[in-house]
């Protein structure tokens, strides 16, 4: 919270409207879940990190339909992936692809695992493991290797 205040603040000075943009949404984002129906948490840095969290998913959804889309959504799908990745910087960092690999292997041989087993079964495994992984990525890497 303090970080993203000092933000704003350089970016107001510096007049940089795309960082300031993401950092409003943010702020946006974080009024309105304090405003929700049911709210009766604090306003803390694990409200901003969650917060951030959701708008990041949300965004990346929206900027792969603009890419998809190709011409003008270009621009926009551009200005989506500055806020992703300015706004990234802030969540812990999730395994890579050859990391959540090897705990989708692991899961595989821990449970016996073969092209039989239910896909649910191991993907749950592998996000119960505590680490944190791209569920997106987990899906894509137990099919692949059940399907194998």
């Amino acid at each position: 919270q303090e970080q993203l205040l000092a933000d704003q603040k350089t970016a107001m000075r510096g007049k940089d409207k795309p960082t300031l943009n993401a950092i409003r949404s943010i702020q946006s984002e974080v009024a309105a879940a304090k405003s929700a129906p049911g709210f009766d948490g604090d306003v803390d840095d694990a409200l901003y990190l969650k917060t951030i969290a959701t708008y990041v998913k949300r965004i990346s959804k929206s900027r792969d339909e603009y890419v998809s889309m190709g011409g003008p959504g270009e621009e926009h799908a551009g200005k989506l992936a500055f806020e992703i990745d300015y706004l990234s910087a802030f969540l812990p960092r999730k395994l890579d692809e050859a990391a959540t690999k090897e705990l989708v292997d692991k899961a595989i041989t821990d449970l016996g695992a073969d092209a039989n087993t239910p896909i649910g079964k191991v993907i749950g495994a592998v996000m119960r493991s505590g680490q944190d992984v791209d569920g997106a990525l987990v899906n894509r890497l137990v099919g692949e290797a059940l399907d194998a």
